[in-house]
């Protein structure tokens, strides 16, 4: 059980640096300089989003076949290597709510719809269904978030340009290729997968 937490607070941690809403992150720690609303913000989006995702994804494990799953699983993991080597980029309306709704609105409303079909996002859904385990994957994914953009707040521009940010997608793009290939060969079972 603690496998599903594990991976998934290692994989979305991974594919968050360098993620629209790390971006995000920066953007609005330089433009606030409040941290603690900022940080509050990430991790209620981060819960409503992710749990979302990690009800869509047992829902989706109690509607399908388990040898359909295992494949629709095994592409998705595929896609989301794929998808995590294409860089991220901010939109301004997105930065632009904040002039609306204070430091933790702007950024509980940024942050939800920044995750809205972000590849964190359809992570939550496949690990979700994957693992059969919505609440540790819902836990681990948020943890992940919290873990990339936390420093993010307190770093900002710093830290953005001294990640390497290319070994850290083609780490989470293998991630999520190895999970994607274990799950189509079936070699997840042996390992309570």
């Amino acid at each position: 059980m603690m496998e599903s937490f594990l991976v998934s607070t290692g994989v979305v941690t991974l594919a968050e640096i360098g993620d629209k809403t790390q971006l995000l992150a920066f953007l609005l720690a330089a433009r606030f300089k409040k941290p603690v609303p900022i940080i509050l913000g990430i991790l209620a989006a981060t819960l409503v989003n992710h749990g979302l995702a990690g009800a869509l994804g047992a829902w989706i494990t109690a509607m399908l076949a388990p040898e359909i799953l295992r494949w629709v699983l095994g592409v998705s993991f595929l896609g989301m290597a794929v998808w995590t080597l294409i860089p991220d980029e901010i939109e301004e309306e997105e930065t632009q709510v904040a002039k609306r709704f204070g430091v933790f609105g702007a950024t509980l409303v940024t942050f939800f719809l920044a995750e809205m079909g972000d590849k964190t996002q359809v992570a939550t859904v496949a690990m979700a269904a994957h693992y059969a385990t919505p609440i540790l994957v819902v836990a681990g994914t948020t943890l992940g978030m919290l873990i990339a953009d936390v420093p993010a707040v307190f770093i900002g521009d710093k830290l953005a340009a001294k990640i390497p940010m290319r070994p850290v997608h083609i780490t989470a793009a293998a991630l999520f290729a190895l999970l994607g290939g274990m799950t189509l060969l079936g070699l997840g079972k042996g390992l309570g997968f």
